[in-house]
């Protein structure tokens, strides 16, 4: 009661909004003489001259009503449409970065051309997205002209259209396609080898066309690019028989001391590999490499084409040496279920990653699973709000306007018609059974169709659709049935749907985007007749079927038949209304129609929406979880892709830097007893990394963290100079660019697998009290620390210690998998790889040199250094009196 008398003295907010947008459509109107005298030529010049202006700082408000004018003469001349009030008020709205409600035949497609054209003046594009391809197509080729007219590029995105046509398209001033292309192609465009591979620039503004179709109904199902985890299970069988044929050595603390290194290498003669069991590694001995290499069939384990097999043995070994059944996991069923080691609970539904699960099932004998992997995903709620600027148009939002706010911060604007509504909405009949309803359709039907008016049946499903087809078939009355299958065939149905005595059968959401064309004399008979065989659980979809008729103006009717068989009566609104009936003694056959029973549908809808509504919610409340981690992991692929040769090599110290510390954390913490420091531990671990001996620099260096930590830094440093002027800077730089992409790329893959795994079974941590999101939020977080750790460490492992291929092992490296390929042709770097080693073939450089040999590394003498002037530690204060450490300032690219 309160709000009702606030909304009487203050307005609805919705009438404050137009009331601050009518003066500017009077401002457009105000030019609207002026323009008309303009030659074509002038009026193509206007594009120009906005383009100028916005260039000398005047902002795109200023330049609004004059280029709203200029396009709405530009319809006049190319398309003969001229925009209404209304429909200015709309473009502003759009503009404005909300969404416009406007009712179904107000021209919601030439209202987008209005702020499409203002926004494409900036140069960073526009897109235009609609629900399918045929509407993008349709809508491209209609309002298309008009842009072109005022000197605008315009492009489209189809399905499986070429690489270079959809880049084209996107260089386009202003783009439509469909919610999935835009999707998919940001996602594709963050998993390419080069910025010459990439299709989308960064997202300026868009407008969403059926805006609560995709940003609702289509929110909670997320685009996946994904491909099978691996091409066969067979490897890991491989490396498991591989493992069995090893003989190991597990270190243990005790076992250190003075006479070690002499022990060590008695004991690389005699054993296959060394288990680490304080630091969970795997080092394979010479031997144990040729044994492992014989075992997975291939020549050695060092080749870049061998790195799986060298993966899957090490894994193979780990699973061997550090997991023990019925303590870290068990086997039920055919299938290994983690223990969790804090709890001791059995942990269904989560998988161990990179590989280790696989080898785990192998080690059991049971069946190792193939599952396709993620490789990379995002939902449309996180996708649509990385666009700086948003707007969206539909016949019905309001009902979700609370959403709309919420999760994507749009306000909804419900935009007047040109002409006054005349549609008149019958109250819902309502019957005991689905039989009764159905029979009552076709007698419905039957009698608009004996008048000569059109009916639109409007149904919940396909199966429903056919069931009435077929009612309708025994009395011999002609219709047509669509089932949303066929877009340009559901248009061409949907624009014959107005003509006398037509019958068509759809599903609610069919011909979304098509208005219904009244016929010839169906305007005296009434109008076309909607008739709804259920209530859909939004009350959004009921409303778009109604808007089906009474277009512009146009006489119509709506009426929805219901029954208490139907699934949103059973679940939420039939006691009241069988009660009422039963009290009434209505008889088989009988309806009832009261205004009490479209409240109680509308009451029961709103439940159903609240309830979506926390679903979405919840979900994104997970998504978001990833959605940040992915922002940090394609942050660190742009810099891969865009650094400067000199951005990149400060980015590959400081990952240096942080591999170091880690491993001097990891076996001579400064925080443990002296006692118990493994420094054979650490220099065994950076040879392994760097592919160089650091024991003079340990021993020089025992007793200060800091002072060892500068000097192996400094060694690394030394070390990678001496790389770098061997390949040669550009080859170098190549070679970093390549290494860093695939590890991350690999790294990502199996990250997202983990997160699928862990989300699959957070929500039993419901039952220990403890909250599944916050659980999550935790894990994921560990999850991705730990992955940012293994980046790091791998791709520093292989850049200091790749070794060499020649030319024509690097074209035989197969491509990713024909699966993976087909639904993302661009995902692979590996073919562009090979391109560019050619380009380098043919350009003289020398193939051998372009990789170093991994066996040469600890042998090879660096380049001695001479220093001008006292030593300046890495870590020392920089001498410029900045503040900061020499290694953070002037001593960053020593």
């Amino acid at each position: 009661m309160i709000g009702f008398i606030l909304k009487k003295i203050f307005g609805t907010q919705n009438a404050r909004t137009l009331k601050t947008l009518w003066p500017v459509v009077a401002e457009v109107n105000a030019f609207e003489a002026v323009i008309q005298k303009l030659s074509d030529a002038e009026l193509r010049a206007k594009t120009d001259e906005f383009r100028k202006r916005l260039a000398g700082g005047a902002a795109l408000d200023s330049i609004l009503p004059e280029a709203f004018a200029v396009v709405r003469e530009a319809s006049k001349r190319t398309t003969k449409m001229r925009h209404f009030d209304v429909q200015i008020l709309g473009g502003l709205v759009l503009h404005k970065g909300k969404i416009a409600e406007m009712s179904t035949g107000e021209g919601k497609t030439l209202v987008a051309t209005l702020p499409l054209y203002l926004n494409a003046l900036e140069g960073k594009g526009a897109h235009l997205v609609t629900v399918n391809d045929y509407l993008a197509k349709r809508d491209r080729h209609w309002m298309g002209p008009i842009f072109e007219f005022l000197g605008l590029t315009v492009g489209v995105i189809q399905h499986d259209m070429p690489h270079e046509d959809r880049q084209k398209a996107y260089a386009a001033d202003i783009t439509y396609g469909t919610n999935n292309e835009f999707g998919f192609d940001y996602l594709r465009d963050n998993m390419v080898a080069s910025l010459d591979g990439r299709v989308q620039r960064p997202l300026h503004y868009a407008i969403v066309d059926e805006v609560d179709s995709i940003l609702i109904d289509e929110a909670r199902t997320p685009l996946i690019i994904s491909g099978p985890a691996e091409e066969s299970t067979d490897k890991y069988y491989r490396a498991q028989r591989a493992s069995r044929g090893l003989k190991g050595y597990r270190i243990v603390k005790e076992e250190v001391d003075p006479e070690w290194k002499a022990k060590l290498e008695e004991i690389k003669k005699e054993h296959d590999y060394i288990a680490d069991e304080k630091a969970k590694t795997i080092r394979l001995t010479e031997s144990g490499e040729a044994k492992a290499a014989k075992a997975m069939g291939v020549e050695n384990m060092h080749d870049s084409d061998t790195v799986t097999e060298r993966h899957h043995v090490i894994t193979a070994l780990r699973a061997k040496e550090f997991f023990e059944r019925d303590v870290d996991y068990i086997v039920k069923d055919n299938e290994i279920l983690i223990v969790d080691e804090f709890t001791g609970r059995l942990m269904p539904g989560r998988r161990f990653s990179d590989g280790l699960h696989q080898a785990l099932e192998a080690k059991e004998s049971v069946e190792i699973k193939r599952e396709n992997q993620t490789l990379a995903t995002v939902t449309f709620q996180n996708y649509f709000r990385m666009y700086k600027k948003l707007g969206g148009m539909t016949g019905t939002a309001a009902t979700e306007a609370i959403e709309f706010e919420k999760i994507y911060k749009l306000d909804v604007v419900v935009v007047p018609t040109n002409r006054p509504c005349v549609r008149i909405d019958q109250h819902d009949s309502v019957y005991r059974t689905e039989k009764e309803k159905f029979e009552a359709v076709v007698r419905e039907v039957a009698e608009v169709h004996k008048q000569g008016r059109p009916a639109l049946v409007g149904t919940v499903s396909i199966e429903k659709s056919e069931r009435l087809s077929k009612m309708l078939q025994r009395i011999n009355l002609p219709h047509t049935v669509l089932n949303a299958k066929y877009h340009e065939k559901e248009a061409e149905i949907v624009a014959q749907a107005g003509q006398p005595g037509a019958v068509t059968i759809a599903t609610n959401m069919a011909g979304r985007g098509t208005d219904i064309v009244l016929g010839a004399g169906v305007k005296e008979k009434g109008g076309l007749a909607v008739i709804g065989t259920e209530r859909h659980e939004a009350r959004r979809i009921d409303n778009q079927l109604r808007g089906r008729c009474g277009r512009q103006g146009d006489p119509g009717t709506s009426k929805f038949f219901i029954s208490l068989e139907d699934e949103l009566m059973r679940l939420f609104g039939s006691d009241r209304i069988s009660g009422l009936m039963q009290r009434l003694g209505m008889q088989e056959g009988d309806e009832i129609q009261h205004p009490f029973v479209n409240r109680a549908m509308e009451t029961a809808q709103r439940r159903v929406e609240a309830y979506n509504f926390e679903i979405r919610k919840h979900l994104l409340e997970y998504d978001d979880v990833m959605n940040r981690q992915r922002e940090l992991i394609y942050g660190e692929r742009d810099l891969v892709l865009k650094g400067s040769y000199e951005e990149l090599k400060k980015h590959v110290l400081e990952m240096t830097e942080n591999v170091i510390e880690g491993q001097l954390l990891a076996y001579v913490n400064p925080d443990i007893r002296e006692e118990e420091k493994d420094y054979e531990g650490l220099i065994g671990a950076l040879a392994e990394k760097f592919g160089a001996d650091f024991r003079k620099s340990v021993d020089e260096n025992l007793y200060g963290i800091e002072s060892l930590q500068e000097e192996i830094e400094e060694k690394v440093r030394e070390l990678y100079d001496s790389r770098e002027k061997a390949f040669g800077i550009d080859r170098f730089h190549f070679l970093e660019k390549y290494i860093l992409l695939q590890v991350i790329d690999t790294k990502w893959k199996e990250h997202l697998y983990s997160l699928d795994s862990l989300r699959e079974g957070i929500g039993l941590r419901a039952y220990g009290q403890r909250d599944p999101l916050v659980e999550y939020k935790r894990e994921a977080f560990n999850l991705f620390d730990a992955m940012t750790d293994v980046i790091k460490e791998e791709a520093i492992e292989l850049l200091f210690r790749v070794q060499v291929v020649h030319e024509e092992k690097i074209r035989a490296v197969p491509e990713a998998p024909a699966r993976a390929q087909y639904i993302h042709p661009e995902s692979g770097g590996i073919k562009k790889t090979a391109e560019k080693v050619q380009q380098a073939t043919e350009q003289g450089m020398d193939m051998e040199s372009r990789f170093a040999s991994r066996q040469s590394a600890p042998d090879q003498k660096p380049v001695p250094v001479h220093r001008q002037g006292p030593k300046v530690g890495r870590n020392d204060p920089c001498p410029c009196g900045s503040g900061k450490k020499h290694k953070k300032c002037c001593g960053m690219n020593e």
